[in-house]
């Protein structure tokens, strides 16, 4: 049994079952690389840049699942679970009510980015 504990040497295992346990015990600055998403073809080149960390109020469309083609306003990001919510993006539950859908940040692709963000602005002066 593999102790629950967090070490970079699970990086390098091929096992699929080390690279998830890899992902879940991670701490939340490693976390923080795990939620980032492609660029559009035109912020990619204005920026230079391929990829960038997902943040709330950015606009992204959907690329993978049953929101496929969707669009919208990033309204929070989980960095412990991993995943976004975007604005209109529910799921009915069995009792009638609504709830956010959960999407990972890769099956994502960014539109628009706010630089309101002094941060990330130098991350995109950067290169």
């Amino acid at each position: 049994m593999v102790k629950l504990n967090f070490s970079i040497g699970w990086k390098k295992s091929k096992s699929a079952r080390k690279q998830r346990k890899y992902r879940y015990v991670a701490p939340l600055h490693t976390k923080q690389k795990f939620m980032s998403a492609h660029l559009s073809k035109e912020l990619r080149q204005k920026h230079g840049k391929r990829s960038l960390n997902v943040r709330k109020g950015d606009k992204v469309k959907i690329l993978v699942g049953q929101f496929k083609g969707k669009s919208g306003k990033v309204e929070s990001a989980n960095l412990k679970k991993g995943k976004i919510y975007i604005e209109g993006v529910d799921f009915a539950k069995k009792d009638g009510s609504k709830a956010k859908y959960p999407i990972d940040p890769s099956n994502i692709v960014l539109i628009e980015i706010s630089l309101d963000d002094k941060m990330r602005n130098k991350i995109l002066e950067r290169k």
